[in-house]
């Protein structure tokens, strides 16, 4: 592999460019990626634009054009061939059942799929292929391949742009990300299947947990730790809001702080990923034209608190008309507990911002964590929360894509302006995301202490009537 990389290194801007668009292309197409990661030959383009031998966006155009035409003759290989594929030997190692199954989902659900996939080396092959098998619509598996695909490969250009020399590290730190995700994605399936087979086969499943709860050293080790088999049986129930549902969010919380203190770790040491945030930041300095620049001076306003607390105290009124006191007391929670955090994780790390020079506008005080992340990711997500519950499946796509979308202009937006850097907004996202996973679990909690009491948690909404003479609010 490392030949064939120095090779790529090796070779003149326009061949290069050409691997970068190829690769890519034949990934899903051909199946090359079983052989040779497209990640690589991205990520590599990247390091030669950075060698200032071949035009960064020249490089950018080429991978996200290869990515998604790549998939997009994968789709249609698929569905033109799959199923002579599926009716020869191969096909009859798989349960019809099962592939039933798996079409079902993937055409009615495999948009999440076909985005997800573009991001792990394994999926990446054969996700397209599946898609056209499954029937998918061609106008679903197009959005969601030039979401991905356009992500997919912008983010692995600057990886290999800020890495430079130190590529090697950032494909291996790339290629764990990637098998870290294909592991949360089974894990996921995993678990839905085991929660569906639960509720088909309960009872199936109680007689076997008898049978098995009668051996000799299952009777043992009850009879021994009776409250902790109590306590461990509680947390893994799926069907209770305490049970599993509870666990996955302290679980997620727990991760969430665990990322945070391995990046203050970084930071406070000067190193790991701390040692990129030099480069982020020459490469949004280098980069800054007029039009982009106007754009992110307003963007970064919504992660202030200047424009954050008027669309709170909107938020309330709006809440409060629906009788829905909770989700007021939520979206305050929300944005005063991250205030809180990183105004206590700031005297802590006592990080200076970077160089006044290279900054737009102005920013004062210590830079790690940003608060401008912290804000931006408590706040618009806990918004959208609120503002999808009760809603059909495609609003809350749209609204919760729209509060990504925002959390991360406004992290880009710091470091283009020059007032934190790339670990600052990182760990601003960490800390959070660790505050909303709480407040989560915290809510999950108070669901099933009024389950048990019979109390219904959910907000009365009334219904308001417009005439002719009330002109109805937008």
């Amino acid at each position: 592999m490392d030949n064939i990389a120095r090779h790529i290194l090796g070779l003149p801007g326009w061949a290069a460019l050409v691997i970068v668009f190829a690769v890519p292309l034949l990934e899903s197409s051909a199946f090359v990626g079983f052989v040779f990661p497209g990640e690589i030959a991205v990520l590599l383009g990247g390091v030669l634009a950075f060698q200032h031998r071949v035009s960064l966006a020249a490089v950018l155009v080429a991978a996200i054009a290869g990515a998604i035409l790549g998939d997009t003759i994968g789709y249609w290989v698929g569905r033109r061939y799959g199923r002579r594929l599926l009716s020869g030997r191969v096909g009859r190692l798989v349960k019809q059942e099962h592939r039933d199954r798996a079409e079902h989902y993937l055409a009615q659900r495999g948009g999440k799929a076909v985005f997800l996939g573009r991001f792990t080396a394994a999926l990446r092959v054969m996700i397209p292929g599946l898609a056209g098998m499954a029937r998918m619509h061609y106008r679903t598996f197009v959005g969601y391949n030039v979401a991905g695909g356009a992500a997919w490969a912008t983010g692995m250009v600057l990886l290999g742009y800020l890495a430079g020399a130190s590529w090697q590290k950032a494909a291996h730190w790339a290629s764990r990300i990637g098998l870290a995700l294909l592991a949360l994605i089974v894990l996921g399936f995993a678990l839905r299947l085991a929660a569906r087979a639960t509720r088909r086969r309960c009872d199936r499943l109680r007689a076997v947990g008898d049978r098995l709860a009668a051996t000799a050293p299952v009777v043992w080790v009850r009879r021994r730790f009776p409250t902790q088999l109590g306590w461990l049986r509680s947390r893994l129930d799926p069907t209770t809001p305490a049970g599993l549902p509870l666990t996955a969010t302290l679980a997620s919380a727990a991760l969430f702080a665990w990322i945070f203190g391995g990046l203050t770790q970084d930071v406070t040491a000067g190193e790991g990923i701390a040692r990129f945030d030099p480069r982020a930041h020459g490469f949004a300095v280098a980069h800054r034209t007029d039009w982009l620049t106007t754009i992110m001076r307003n963007v970064t306003w919504l992660g202030s608190g200047w424009v954050l607390i008027p669309i709170l105290a909107t938020a309330t009124v709006v809440l409060l008309r629906r009788r829905d006191r909770r989700g007021v007391g939520w979206v305050w929670a929300a944005y005063l507990g991250a205030v809180a955090l990183y105004a206590l994780a700031k005297p802590l790390v006592h990080r200076p911002r970077p160089p006044a020079a290279d900054m737009i506008g102005a920013a004062s005080g210590l830079s790690y964590p940003s608060e401008h992340a912290t804000q931006a990711i408590a706040t618009w997500s806990i918004l959208a929360l609120v503002a999808a519950a009760s809603r059909s499946r495609r609003t809350r796509i749209v609204v919760f894509t729209a509060a990504v979308v925002l959390v991360l202009l406004v992290g880009a937006s710091r470091i283009y302006l020059g007032a934190h850097w790339l670990t600052d907004v990182l760990a601003g996202y960490a800390l959070g995301a660790t505050w909303l996973a709480l407040l989560a679990a915290l809510r999950r909690r108070g669901d099933a202490g009024a389950a048990a009491r019979g109390v219904s948690r959910a907000p009365v909404r009334r219904r308001v009537v417009t005439g002719p003479h009330r002109a109805p609010t937008g």
